[in-house]
């Protein structure tokens, strides 16, 4: 078995499928709690079952497979958000989670994990949840500010200092700070090592407003 192949036809349709329920999400936004637990449920069973899965067949590692990426961090605070029906969480993922991972799913790092591995479903099943939940709690009222999107900004990039130095400790590569993921990916666009971090930054920002422009006028 071959390994993922960016944009191919597996990875297309998927794609396709994700876009096709975050527009028919509006038409069942009345069903909230349910679709909220179910959401739920999906994330914490990708979660465990990617987890276990790697775990078994002698593939986790504690330099690629601790869920400290941004769209992974998004997954485990979606399923929070989700059972809690928190507004705080919600005004960080609207950013975060979103950008994160519209990004994860465009450019899929899965290496060695193509149609129809069960490490494809997870992913996409997870990350697919992330956008999910933030249209369903959107579509219920639920709305950022601008002070949200500039926490937002802040956050991430303390927490990026903080991945940075583990990088260094555990010879890692989360969030990307120390090279490109060596598959295709987005970051092929955005330059060289260091300064396609630069690029990260401002792109981050650009996707962040173009996520609060929806709602500039009723915050």
């Amino acid at each position: 078995m071959s390994g993922f192949q960016l944009f191919s036809l597996p990875h297309i349709l998927t794609m396709c499928l994700l876009l096709f329920l975050f527009l028919i999400l509006f038409f069942f936004k009345d069903w909230f709690h349910s679709i909220r637990f179910l959401l739920g449920f999906l994330l914490l069973t990708a979660i465990t079952a990617e987890n276990v899965w790697k775990a078994q067949a002698g593939r986790w590692s504690f330099s690629s497979d601790l869920p400290l990426h941004l769209s992974d961090v998004a997954v485990i605070l979606t399923a929070f958000m989700l059972f809690t029906k928190s507004r705080r969480l919600f005004q960080f993922l609207w950013f975060a989670g979103i950008a994160s991972s519209v990004q994860a799913i465009a450019a899929p790092d899965l290496g060695p994990y193509p149609f129809p591995h069960l490490i494809f479903f997870t992913f996409f099943i997870s990350h697919g949840a992330v956008i999910l939940g933030c249209l369903l709690f959107a579509a219920n009222h639920f709305k950022p500010d601008k002070k949200s999107l500039w926490i937002t900004v802040g956050l991430i990039n303390l927490y990026a200092l903080a991945v940075y130095l583990l990088n260094l400790w555990l010879g890692s590569n989360y969030l990307y700070l120390m090279k490109k993921p060596e598959g295709g990916s987005l970051l092929n666009w955005l330059g060289p090592w260091p300064w396609y971090l630069l690029s990260m930054e401002g792109t981050m920002l650009v996707s962040f407003l173009l996520l609060y422009w929806p709602f500039r006028k009723r915050s």
